[in-house]
């Protein structure tokens, strides 16, 4: 087997790797709700003691959103999307590069995007945008990295603005009072 075949085999063992722990969590989830329902109908009586009432999303909100706002949910969303899709697939193959740089983009649309929300700031940047900065400046040095054949540094860059720019961004998100929280929670 050539070094392109075992890095492909390796990347699909490490994608087994990865289903077979979401299997787990699932699973562990389904359990803890057969075994303590009452687990689950309480939290909603939990979150209601708080202001907090789970509703179906109010998309108006967004539609009335500024452009700049809906600009960069799209491309979150986008970025989201696809970010999924491409740790759960094998990489190196051509859908991985055309996703990738799909990525990218979309990734690139999101932290240019989010210069231009600074309404909880009034008008001024917020700590959240240092994780804007980290992509503008990361996303061409992860692409940097794998165009000199330096995967561990590109997967390491890539996986790091995934989890950071996108997991941990998207849950400051749904801070009370944020557009998010509005539309799903408040």
């Amino acid at each position: 087997m050539d070094a392109n075949g075992k890095s492909i085999a390796l990347a699909a063992l490490r994608n087994d790797t990865l289903r077979n722990a979401a299997v787990g969590v699932a699973l562990a989830v389904g359990v803890v709700g057969v075994a303590a329902p009452g687990m689950f109908t309480g939290m909603a009586g939990f979150l209601a003691e708080r202001g907090v009432h789970p509703h179906a999303p109010n998309l108006a909100l967004i539609a009335a959103a500024p452009p700049a706002v809906r600009i960069h949910l799209t491309a979150a969303v986008t970025s989201l999307i696809i970010g999924i899709a491409l740790m759960a697939r094998v990489k190196g193959t051509n859908l991985h590069k055309v996703l990738g740089w799909t990525w990218v983009a979309a990734m690139g649309v999101t932290a240019v995007s989010s210069l231009f929300i600074r309404q909880l700031n009034h008008g001024h940047f917020s700590f959240i945008h240092l994780l804007s900065g980290w992509a503008i400046v990361g996303l061409p040095g992860a692409v940097y990295a794998i165009k000199r054949g330096n995967v561990r540094g590109h997967r390491r860059a890539m996986t790091a603005m995934f989890v950071g720019g996108l997991l941990i961004a998207g849950l400051f998100a749904l801070i009370p009072g944020r557009l998010l929280w509005t539309v799903f929670l408040g």
